[in-house]
């Protein structure tokens, strides 16, 4: 049977000075900077990873492993952070994640070798993940239904810029050195955990009662697998294709990477302008219709490149067309898809978030690494392992339970 849950209790514990100011719209810009701050972990760095054998020794196979260190403590740090969330204070977390963060930067700068900054880069994730971890659950305490589902678009609009702008200032801090944007990391980070520490009133409380959650809970709830899943397969199909299109587009079509940025540029700004008219289309049409809608609406778009990919098609403006629909599906999906996700894990809002999160890495992961030998052999191959990803976000909608108002 269908989970049933009222949404306006799910508010309940909202404490009263949350809705007698606008400290609020503070605590969501610095929860923001929080979230931004992790995922720049990875692209502010990038520009510096080819140059770091010449300076810190080691292979360029090594220099990789500085990302995936970082991406692999993400995921411990994900597990971790949402089962302390579950148990302490959020708001003390942060701040201290941040810090933590910041230190690990430094330490990274001061790197005496390429070993030693690869270990250090696992410690770096890891401290990374908290705000990612609280941030829903927060918003979903600061603000009702329909400003929360707002709120979390207008979040994913905003991290959806990093991967586009922070390797532009990657390179631009490689003037500083190979380490400067390690140093870039740590001085924000430091200002961001104190802002948060001062403003620490305006983030919500732990609510005054804890259930008793648990990951095992979390996956044995269908209900709330159906949205974190559902989410899951929805953006990874979206990124497996975004990871592959480079090489596919050079590599088997001939082309430059100006192809690739034209269309990743075309998607990101049809999935900031559905993500940020989602809250609106959810109240409009009801959340749960967008969310199948958008599910769909990303799903077709990628059938659509399969479908073009297997006439012979191969002209770069038809692809980012074709792309549009997949981005703009996302948009609409999202927001809703993760806030009912937090709800769905009944007030175990960061094991629930976190469990979302590495839903999406580990279906991101697996399927980038089945299209890995096939992404040289044209867009076809590619497209069709994006949109049978996709395609399983609409089957667990339609076969798996949900909230019920």
């Amino acid at each position: 049977p269908a989970q049933k849950l009222d949404l306006n209790a799910a508010f309940a514990h909202k404490p009263a000075s949350m809705k007698q100011t606008a400290a609020p719209a503070l605590a969501f810009a610095l929860l923001i900077l929080g979230t931004t701050l992790g995922i720049a972990g990875t692209d502010l760095v990038l520009p510096a990873v080819p140059g770091l054998p010449d300076v810190l020794g080691g292979s360029a196979a090594m220099a990789q492993l500085v990302l995936a260190a970082f991406v692999a403590g993400g995921c411990v740090g994900l597990i971790l952070f949402g089962e302390l969330g579950a148990r302490l204070d959020q708001r003390g977390l942060l701040v201290t994640s941040l810090i933590a963060y910041a230190l690990v930067s430094l330490a990274c700068a001061l790197a005496p070798s390429l070993p030693s900054l690869v270990g250090l880069r696992f410690l770096h994730g890891l401290s990374s993940s908290a705000a990612a971890v609280f941030a829903p659950g927060m918003i979903r305490a600061m603000f009702s239904e329909a400003r929360a589902v707002r709120a979390i678009g207008f979040m994913g609009s905003v991290e959806s810029l990093v991967p586009a702008l922070a390797p532009v200032a990657g390179v631009w801090l490689l003037a500083f050195g190979w380490n400067g944007s390690f140093y870039a990391l740590a001085g924000l980070s430091l200002l961001v955990a104190a802002l948060i520490a001062h403003q620490r009133g305006a983030l919500p409380p732990p609510p005054p009662t804890r259930g008793k959650g648990s990951y095992i809970r979390l996956l044995r709830n269908p209900v709330f697998l159906r949205y974190a899943l559902s989410q899951a397969f929805t953006l990874g199909g979206l990124l497996i294709f975004v990871f592959g299109a480079p090489a596919m587009m050079t590599k088997a079509l001939g082309g430059t990477l100006s192809d690739f940025i034209l269309m990743q540029v075309t998607g990101i700004a049809f999935f900031i302008f559905g993500a940020n008219i989602a809250g609106k289309l959810a109240e409009m049409i009801g959340a749960e219709r967008l969310i199948l809608a958008g599910s769909l609406l990303s799903a077709l778009g990628l059938a659509g490149l399969l479908a073009y990919g297997l006439s012979g098609g191969s002209a770069p403006l038809a692809i980012a067309a074709l792309f549009v629909p997949v981005n703009l599906g996302l948009g609409f999906r999202g927001p809703p898809g993760f806030f009912r996700a937090v709800v769905a894990s009944e007030g175990d809002d960061a094991r629930g978030a976190a469990l979302v999160i590495l839903f999406i890495l580990g279906t991101t992961a697996i399927g980038t690494a089945i299209a890995a030998p096939y992404v040289t052999l044209g867009l076809a191959p590619l497209a069709g392992i994006a949109a049978a990803v996709s395609c399983l976000s609409a089957a667990l909608l339609l076969a798996l339970p949900k909230l019920e108002n």
